[in-house]
């Protein structure tokens, strides 16, 4: 079970009115993958990308779990990008009291994408952006590494490839003792709290992510594009939550490309993105980081099936994030 710390004095229960934290659900006490046999229609959802639930079984430790499963995402649910989509897994019944998916419901599971090793090399570099952030705070999402052997409906088998499960928000939210804030499409900056957006700002440009916005969601959807929202207690500032790190420079997947309005020619070139009105608390966060270099670094060697080059080139470019944070041009966009 992971150790977490508190940082940027973001107090996880303190101010009066807090939820006392709870603990994490079982399937997110523990970092060690997990084999899950998930039995179903594999053809039509590579095939059909429609976001229809269809059912399937998924076994894990002896235990079947009913389910449902539904193609989902944006990008990698477009069948030119990826040749199996990512998907949405819903039990259909209450899993077994003590069994590793109690009290889950419906979750997200990132998917290999592609048949080739070098997407499963992906896939572990965009687990491993959530386990930094875990080092970073406990107000993030954890992940689940799975060996999934996937079966047609007939038993025979599709394919082996590794995946992982994705918390849900609103158990994020309880591990923290706050709540899920759901709010508009587009919301002021002055409604999140400095401190969070400047942490997050922080993490994004460690992994060279531009695929997020803390103030704004898709259109007709809620805030925000790949954040979520948490709210300490009533009347607080709301704290900005990043996922979805598949176009960020660490991961480096063929399909990411630089953003419109941006003048970068590779998504692993750095610019700070982050709000110039959180910088004084980015600054400060930024700080804590640098005598805790060899921690972050340390993370791609933890990584299971991680190959010794590509953990070779994440600690060489988290290097480089580093040397950004001494030089001071991480902020450098900010300075007027």
């Amino acid at each position: 079970m992971r150790g977490w710390m508190l940082v940027a004095g973001i107090a996880l229960a303190a101010s009066a009115g807090a939820k006392p934290p709870a603990p994490p659900t079982p399937l997110f006490a523990s970092d060690a993958p997990i084999h899950v046999t998930i039995q179903g229609p594999m053809g039509s959802l590579a095939s059909n990308r429609a976001e229809v639930a269809r059912p399937a079984t998924m076994t894990v430790d002896g235990v079947a779990y009913p389910i449902t499963l539904t193609p989902r995402g944006i990008t990698r649910k477009m069948s030119d990008i990826c040749d199996f989509p990512p998907l949405r897994v819903e039990l259909t019944q209450a899993a077994p009291p003590g069994s590793l998916f109690e009290h889950q419901r419906k979750l997200k599971l990132v998917t290999h994408c592609q048949r080739s090793a070098n997407f499963q090399q992906k896939l572990l570099l965009e687990y491993s952006a959530y386990r930094l952030y875990n080092l970073i705070t406990p107000q993030s999402f954890r992940a689940r590494l799975a060996d999934i052997d996937y079966f047609d409906e007939s038993g025979r088998p599709y394919i082996s490839r590794t995946g992982f499960f994705l918390e849900d928000f609103s158990d994020v939210a309880k591990r923290n003792g706050m709540s899920v804030a759901h709010m508009p499409e587009l919301i002021s900056g002055s409604l999140l709290d400095p401190a969070g957006g400047g942490r997050f700002g922080v993490f994004e440009y460690m992994i060279s992510n531009y695929d997020w916005s803390m103030r704004a969601g898709p259109k007709g959807t809620e805030c925000c594009h790949n954040s979520r929202l948490l709210r300490p207690d009533a009347g607080s500032q709301l704290i900005p939550v990043p996922y979805d790190f598949d176009f960020s420079g660490l991961v480096d997947a063929p399909y990411a490309t630089p953003p419109e309005g941006i003048s970068i020619n590779s998504v692993r070139q750095r610019t700070y993105r982050g709000y110039c009105a959180h910088v004084a608390q980015a600054r400060a966060f930024a700080a804590q980081l640098s005598p805790r270099r060899a921690e972050f670094l340390g993370v791609f060697a933890t990584i299971p099936g991680l190959d010794p080059r590509e953990q070779a080139r994440a600690v060489n470019y988290l290097q480089g994030f580093f040397a950004d944070l001494d030089s001071g041009k991480m902020f450098k966009s900010c300075v007027s």
